[in-house]
């Protein structure tokens, strides 16, 4: 099944918590879906790391740090079915 709408949203609906990736749901896409998905979720990582945070704001801080955690987990989940999956990333 081919991923719907666009895959750089997902990375972003991913980093706000809005959705989580899990090996059941991973099922549905091809191995070129998932290649996808992993560097889009590079992408957004990288531009969540861009973004400059005030030092004395601790929300905000905790808030990027919250965004980048669960980036870092989806993508550990990724390449975990991938190598359970014997599909090449």
């Amino acid at each position: 099944m081919a991923i719907s709408g666009n895959p750089k949203k997902l990375a972003q609906d991913i980093a706000e918590g809005f959705m989580s990736l899990s090996a059941p749901g991973l099922k549905k896409y091809s191995p070129a879906d998932l290649k996808i998905i992993l560097s889009n979720l590079a992408v957004v990582q990288r531009e969540v790391r861009s973004v400059q945070v005030p030092s004395e704001d601790a929300l905000l801080i905790k808030a990027k740090n919250m965004r980048l955690s669960r980036l870092r987990q989806a993508e550990m989940v990724l390449r975990t079915f991938c190598k359970k999956m014997r599909v090449p990333i």
